[in-house]
């Protein structure tokens, strides 16, 4: 798969898995897992560029003595989910027809 639409799908995964609630980032590698396996060190840049650009914002907690960042997506981010499924919506017509007469 070409290197970057990987990243972009992971992202759009990222900004999924942080959709419903914040998150940390252990348990967004556990949520992602049984979809996609994502190590630490390829979330942890990603969450970066994501805060950058606008579509995730952080927040510090202390839990059992130590801080934990969450990580929540902003309405900049779910722009970014739901143009990515519009896009996709695009690729499967295009598909359809790619496939036409093969099946």
């Amino acid at each position: 798969m070409d290197a970057q639409l990987k990243k972009g799908l992971l992202e759009i995964c990222v900004l999924s898995a942080i959709e419903e609630e914040p998150s940390y980032g252990y348990k967004i590698i556990s949520d992602l897992a049984p979809h996609v396996v994502i190590s630490e060190s390829t979330l942890y840049p990603i969450l970066r560029r994501l805060e950058k650009s606008g579509a995730v914002k952080t927040k510090t907690v202390a839990y059992n003595g130590r801080l934990r960042r969450y990580f929540s997506i902003t309405e900049e981010g779910k722009k970014r989910i739901d143009d990515f499924i519009e896009v996709m919506d695009q690729f499967d017509k295009i598909k359809s027809f790619l496939l036409r007469g093969r099946e």
